[in-house]
């Protein structure tokens, strides 16, 4: 008893002052014999809900947007926090939401807000919590879709976000909205500490301090100052960086907001400007239809092979397309854009400079690389954007604007860094030794088909004509944990071919194993070892590591059948972006592709392939889902009418099975 008492003390003098009523807000609602005859019920008490909460009556009708975002934490208003959110990403989104309030409240409108945050793939790394992060993606998907259907007398969606998960989930929202105008506000970048190493490179400290690499001093030190801003996504051009250029490029966001500095003017009036837009849609009688296009999918395709951008997007391109009812590229797609765009910039982490993000935006941004891809005649310029006019337009513009020059010599002040060695000509970045971003992998390990970041293959170890070549003994393991444990006890060695097996959607929901490629990047060693396996990589990943590969182990693929001491060659042309993976021998014995695949077929799958035991049943039915859908190369999507078809075949099967069960009963009898 004394225990309960203590918990529920309280020393506030006005504690049972409770009221029973309240006066209600002053004034009159604008109402009319018409609205009351015809309007819904929901929509006349919402207008009591509007004024109930403080808005002012006489200006309850102006036209209702809405501001979704994937805000997360509690920020004060000081800028420290209240409560922590999950990462830098969503913390200062609380900023954008409320510049872009207040905006469209001046201009006339109604802004209403939600939020459905989102998690840290760099918190996940390593941990159970990965295997609700790429599941987590359509669930808040569908989650904002519904918040949207739920304001019904919205006319028009903002939407802002930031990183891994969250961003590709607010575009999928945005891109089903169909007639209603849209604008995706990309959440900015974090900025790179002065001294000190990146937040793609800090996650390694751990691997390093294990071989000796670094210091406990070091790594304290590192650690501490490795975000040095309090928001924004990472530094580096991974998968949420990457979205952001994608928002972009698709036409979704207004010109020149990817890779903005959170917290910083030039960041906020993003939002500001952003409001306006989706008010200068409505006016003009846009929708997200108008915007995404066949066109702007290809145009989104066309700048990541241009920036070397993250391989998560071939999973989250497509998903977009499919909520907006478009055409879904396909690794064919894929292929045919790498081989025509050159890579031009250079950014962490593929290089050959590892500059921050920041840089990319104040040397112009995705602006800045589309003209370079405009007088390639790579782009299709007449397609509409958010910023209310087409992309030749946005072109023609920002080729001549004071924003333009601006930030490109902010760069060059601040910096010392000249903007065409950040985004560079494709005549300059080939010089420079840049190649195109991906290639796709097939072979006996790989007969449906995998991917590789070919661009960030260490140059050392790739031949002078171009192509990688590795031949190496295979270590297979069954969970991320035994083989970060391999890497940092040097069961790993130089000339290896790690295998990660079983990690795919059925396995564990298709992990990102950054944890692995980040150590293998960073290991002085590391760039001898290739790495191959069912899951997927994070969007910082660079080396020889091959992902994504098809079918998944646990659904059949050879790659479950890999045993330690199986011979594995990896071949990757990076000038033709063609490759292969394949199990050549065991031991000392050597054979071809084909004999490979006849061994394959007879062996039964590795011993202890088998869904992680701590896979959730949430990620196992979104597993499910996806795989009904088309799995991983149509983009983990939920596709409702092949779901449907299954389920509906499913049920007759069951049915036919229980017939048949029953009449052997009867029989029987």
């Amino acid at each position: 008893m004394m225990q309960l008492a203590e918990l529920l003390a309280s020393y506030r003098d006005d504690l049972y002052e409770i009221p029973t009523h309240a006066p209600g807000p002053s004034g009159r609602l604008p109402l009319t014999p018409e609205m009351l005859r015809t309007w819904a019920s929901g929509d006349l008490f919402g207008l009591s809900q509007n004024v109930g909460m403080g808005w002012d009556p006489k200006k309850v009708l102006g036209q209702h947007m809405l501001i979704i975002s994937t805000q997360g934490g509690l920020r004060a208003a000081d800028g420290s926090p209240e409560a922590l959110g999950y990462h830098t990403g969503h913390y200062e989104i609380g900023l954008l939401v409320q510049a872009a309030a207040r905006e469209l409240r001046r201009l006339g409108a109604v802004p209403f807000a939600a939020a459905v945050s989102d998690p840290c793939d760099g918190r996940s790394q390593g941990t159970a919590a990965m295997f609700d992060s790429l599941p987590y993606r359509n669930d808040a998907s569908l989650v904002m879709r519904r918040l949207i259907r739920s304001l019904p007398t919205r006319k028009g969606v903002l939407g802002v976000a930031t990183c891994d998960k969250g961003l590709p989930a607010t575009m999928m929202a945005l891109a089903s909205i169909g007639r209603l105008p849209g604008v995706l506000v990309p959440g900015g970048v974090t900025l790179a500490p002065a001294e000190g190493e990146d937040a793609g490179k800090v996650q390694t400290i751990g691997a390093r301090f294990a071989h000796g690499e670094i210091s406990l001093e070091y790594a304290a030190e590192v650690a501490c100052r490795a975000c040095a801003s309090p928001g924004g996504g990472c530094q580096f051009l991974g998968t949420a960086a990457t979205a952001q250029v994608v928002s972009e490029a698709l036409g979704m966001a207004i010109v020149h907001s990817a890779l903005a500095p959170s917290g910083q003017p030039i960041w906020e009036e993003v939002a500001v400007h952003s409001a306006r837009a989706l008010l200068r849609q409505a006016q003009l009688g846009w929708g997200m239809a108008d915007i995404l296009t066949d066109a702007a999918v290809h145009n989104a395709m066309v700048v990541h092979a241009a920036i070397g951008g993250s391989t998560n997007l071939l999973l989250h391109i497509p998903a977009i397309a499919h909520s907006a009812g478009l055409s879904m590229p396909t690794a064919a797609d894929w292929r045919e854009v790498n081989q025509a765009v050159p890579r031009i910039v250079s950014v962490l982490p593929n290089g050959p400079v590892d500059y921050p993000t920041v840089y990319v935006f104040l040397a112009g941004g995705v602006p800045e690389i589309m003209l370079h891809l405009r007088r390639a005649g790579l782009l299709e310029t007449s397609v509409k954007t958010a910023s209310g006019c087409s992309l030749d337009d946005v072109l023609d513009w920002w080729q001549d604007s004071e924003r333009r020059r601006r930030v490109r010599d902010r760069l060059k002040s601040a910096t010392g860094v000249d903007p065409d060695d950040v985004i560079m000509s494709p005549d300059v970045a080939r010089a420079r030794g840049l190649t195109s971003t991906v290639t796709f992998p097939t072979g006996n390990l790989a007969p449906d088909g995998a991917v590789i970041k070919s661009t960030a293959i260490d140059p050392s170890v790739v031949d002078a004509d171009g192509v990688y070549r590795h031949i190496g003994p295979a270590k297979v393991f069954t969970s991320e944990r035994q083989a970060i444990a391999a890497i940092k006890g040097g069961a790993i060695e130089p000339g290896d071919v790690l295998v990660l097996i079983g990690r795919g959607p059925t396995g564990t929901g298709m992990e990102e194993t950054y944890q692995l490629t980040s150590a293998l990047k960073h290991l002085s060693f590391g760039k001898h070892v290739a790495l191959i396996t069912d899951a997927r990589f994070s969007g910082v990943s660079t080396g020889a590591c091959i992902g994504h590969v098809g079918p998944e182990a646990l659904a059949g693929g050879p790659i479950g059948k890999l045993r330690d001491g199986d011979v594995i060659e990896v071949i990757v042309d990076r000038i033709r972006l063609q490759g292969s993976v394949n199990f050549v021998g065991v031991g000392d014995e050597r054979f071809d592709a084909e004999e490979g695949t006849r061994i394959l077929a007879k062996r039964e799958p590795h011993p202890d392939l088998a869904p992680d035991p701590d896979l959730p049943d949430d990620t196992r039915l979104w597993a499910a889902l996806q795989r009904a859908s088309g799995g991983p190369w149509r983009g983990a999507i939920y596709d409702v009418e092949r779901i449907l078809q299954v389920i509906e075949a499913g049920i007759a099967a069951l049915a036919a099975n229980d017939d048949e069960t029953s009449n052997q009963h009867v029989t029987q009898i």
